[in-house]
């Protein structure tokens, strides 16, 4: 599903941001990324989000050599993944209907299927009877249950969470994360970067540690994993 191969990023500043890292992610797993700042994490992130380029090595998506690409193919690669910000980065003069259906209209999604998949969506997420509400009306773990379902809405294979309960409360947090494994038990592969290590030594899944812009460590789901 997601492969690095030797991936080497430097910033025009000199900066070595990943060294060489090579990994892969299998379609249907539930992984964190965890790492300090300035580890690289966020980096790699964005390679994969094709927000930018790697100096060296390749990337691939579904088999898809996607190091390269033209710009103009960025947005159908794109379509492939939903993302989730530790700042929800919803529109304030929508509602939540309308931020919701907008990812839709972007693919110029028919009117008709808008209006079925909208409730449905929001639905699963809790927030069915506030559609109508805009996100200075909600809390911020409606905000964020409502970015969920912005990012789920077209059935991306992946779904990229960064950071999705740093502004939230304990309690909060987990129910985002069981929406989250929600939605990976239908088939879609998440990809989560976090510092919350109590949500991430709690789940038992995967982890990926990177430190120094290197893969430090790779825990198999099931074993006990972050640790700084």
């Amino acid at each position: 599903m997601i492969r690095f191969e030797n991936i080497t990023k430097v910033y025009p500043n000199g900066v070595k941001a990943l060294d060489n890292i090579s990994l892969e992610i299998e379609k249907g797993e539930f992984v964190f990324i965890v790492g300090n700042s300035g580890s690289g994490k966020t980096t790699l992130i964005k390679i994969l989000m094709k927000e930018l380029d790697a100096n060296e090595g390749k990337l691939y998506i579904d088999e898809q050599d996607v190091t390269h690409v033209k710009h103009k193919k960025v947005p159908k690669i794109r379509r492939k993944m939903g993302v989730v910000f530790q700042d929800f980065r919803l529109l304030s003069n929508m509602t939540v209907y309308n931020n919701v259906a907008f990812a839709l209209k972007i693919t110029e999604t028919a009117t008709r299927k808008i209006r079925r998949a909208v409730p449905m969506v929001l639905s699963m997420v809790g927030l069915n009877k506030k559609s109508d509400r805009y996100p200075h009306e909600l809390s911020g773990g409606e905000q964020q249950r409502a970015a969920l379902a912005r990012a789920i809405i077209n059935n991306p294979q992946i779904l990229l969470c960064d950071e999705p309960t740093g502004n939230l409360d304990p309690k909060t947090s987990w129910e985002i994360m069981k929406l989250l494994l929600d939605i990976n038990l239908r088939g879609t592969t998440v990809v989560v970067v976090t510092h919350n290590r109590e949500v991430v030594n709690a789940m038992k899944k995967r982890v990926i540690t990177i430190k120094g812009g290197t893969v430090a460590k790779d825990i198999q789901k099931g074993d006990y994993g972050y640790e700084d």
